[in-house]
């Protein structure tokens, strides 16, 4: 019995602690929950709020500069034209060719954006001929129709442009804006009633082609000598035109310069210091005698010098070793340096004027005949003659008649 006591009474007290335990466990995880829930902040829902509003606001007012931005820079305009360019890679030749036929008429034209051709599929790499077209049409202006009697005023805001073909119309003066095409190559201006050149032409340094033939201009402004890169000059047929500016020695880089059909009774001395001249035409003036200095003309490839009053060459002109054609009138011609006539490398061409011609200019001293603007007729068909001589081996020698009136 006294065992029995014993173990019952131990399992008694083990029971006793085990309860104890648990009690105080219980008690300590009471504490800790009091004391999470007094760690626990609470905010107002509205300061929560109005934080997030402040940030909206802040990024909204961001992407509006940036939208500024973009708006004034050329990014965006670039982007626009790449992704029309993306979307015409989309489509079809039929549809392509649609659309080509609605921008030639829309509004588009206004913004720069030209349409895009797909090119050729095949091995090449090398870009389509018409692509190429396509994109440098965007750089040229056309304009003809006498119903045109002033350049249009919207072109001020094309400045991209790089040419500018203005013919048969009834414009007499080109604007002074045209100073603000800094990108201009090629000014090609004739058959028009221009009588006066502004002398802002001056500002247009990357200028290589002017032709300003067949109007009415009297002089030529000498800012026209600070276009320093002009290649091709021509002043065909002006009627009064007689002189040029000393300031035009500048041009040094000048290759072709063509003065048919004035009234320049000599030749500049502008005209002898431009050092790269190769083709020069003073084809039906009124020059009496040549400078004897004219073997300045180093590089001097080609003159004309046909219906002019010359009775003489200089003998200088043997100096000038890179000539290789002279084109003159041969009735009053009756002295010229032999070494031009015998050199078989040399083209020595003498016209002579037909006897047509003769009695029609007889008739017009008399008055019997009306004074008539000249055209480029006559001068097509002596460039026609003349490169036909060019092909040959050598210039004829016979006695060559060629009627310059070209009446049929």
């Amino acid at each position: 019995m006294g065992c029995s006591q014993l173990h019952s009474k131990q399992a008694t007290q083990t029971e006793t602690r085990k309860t104890a335990h648990r009690d105080n466990t219980a008690e300590s995880s009471t504490m800790k929950l009091e004391t999470m829930k007094r760690d626990v902040p609470v905010y107002d829902l509205s300061l929560i709020k109005g934080m997030w509003e402040t940030r909206a606001n802040y990024q909204k007012k961001r992407q509006r500069k940036e939208q500024e931005r973009l708006a004034k820079s050329a990014l965006q305009r670039v982007n626009q034209e790449w992704q029309y360019r993306i979307a015409c890679r989309k489509m079809k030749s039929s549809e392509m060719s649609e659309l080509q036929h609605y921008l030639e008429r829309s509004s588009l034209r206004e913004v720069s954006i030209e349409p895009y051709l797909e090119p050729t599929e095949g091995p090449t790499t090398e870009p389509d001929s018409s692509v190429l077209e396509v994109e440098e049409k965007r750089f040229i202006f056309e304009l003809n129709g006498d119903n045109w009697k002033e350049v249009p005023a919207s072109l001020f805001e094309m400045t991209y442009l790089r040419e500018w073909h203005i013919s048969a119309t009834k414009i007499t003066k080109i604007p002074e804006f045209i100073a603000m095409f800094q990108d201009m190559r090629i000014l090609d201006i004739p058959k028009n009633s221009i009588d006066k050149l502004p002398p802002e032409i001056g500002k247009l340094t990357k200028l290589r082609e002017l032709n300003v033939s067949y109007n009415r201009l009297s002089d030529i402004p000498p800012e026209l000598g600070d276009c320093e890169n002009l290649e091709r000059l021509e002043l065909t047929s002006n009627l009064d035109l007689m002189e040029l500016p000393f300031e035009l020695s500048n041009l040094k880089k000048l290759v072709h310069l063509d003065l048919a059909e004035n009234k320049f009774i000599s030749i500049p001395i502008c005209v002898l210091r431009m050092s790269s001249l190769q083709w020069l035409d003073f084809s039906n003036n009124k020059l009496k005698d040549l400078p004897e200095d004219i073997d300045r003309l180093e590089e001097l490839t080609t003159l004309f010098l046909h219906k002019n009053q010359l009775t003489y060459l200089p003998m200088t002109m043997a100096n000038m070793t890179t000539l290789t054609m002279i084109v003159v009138t041969g009735d009053d011609l009756v002295c010229l340096p032999s070494k031009l006539v015998d050199n078989p490398a040399m083209k020595f061409i003498r016209l002579y004027e037909n006897p047509v011609s003769q009695e029609t200019t007889e008739l017009e001293n008399e008055g019997h005949v009306e004074q008539t603007v000249p055209d480029e007729s006559e001068k097509e068909f002596l460039q026609t003659y003349i490169n036909s001589l060019k092909e040959r081996e050598t210039a004829p020698t016979y006695t060559t008649k060629v009627s310059l009136s070209c009446v049929l």
